[in-house]
């Protein structure tokens, strides 16, 4: 389900991924299959994490993240659910294929 809120959505960012919800800045960003697949993917990733993991999971590996790169926004970026979901955002069937718990080839990739 695709909820607009222009407040609920943090600054700098265009879409939010909440259990079962997907939140957007914008009305006309619904239109965006890519940022609406990138939004899906984590919907996928919570779901096997069995959403509260997930969560959890996210918080420790920003904080590592941040601790390796002193910057917010490279750790976001490096984050191994963020790396699978920007990789494959462009990939409309990527989700149809997605092997169960796909994020983990993303823990050891390069960094961005």
């Amino acid at each position: 389900m695709i909820i607009i809120s222009k407040y609920l959505v943090p600054k700098g960012y265009m879409g939010l991924t909440i259990f079962p919800f997907i939140f957007l800045k914008y009305k006309g960003l619904k239109k965006s299959a890519t940022l609406v697949n990138h939004e899906k993917i984590h919907l996928r990733q919570q779901l096997e994490l069995l959403i509260l993991p997930f969560y959890i999971w996210y918080g420790l590996e920003f904080l590592i993240r941040y601790l390796q790169h002193k910057n917010g926004y490279i750790a976001y970026k490096n984050i191994s659910f963020e790396r699978e979901a920007y990789c494959n955002d462009n990939n409309l069937d990527y989700l149809k294929s997605r092997a169960f718990w796909q994020f983990l080839k993303y823990l050891s990739k390069h960094e961005i």
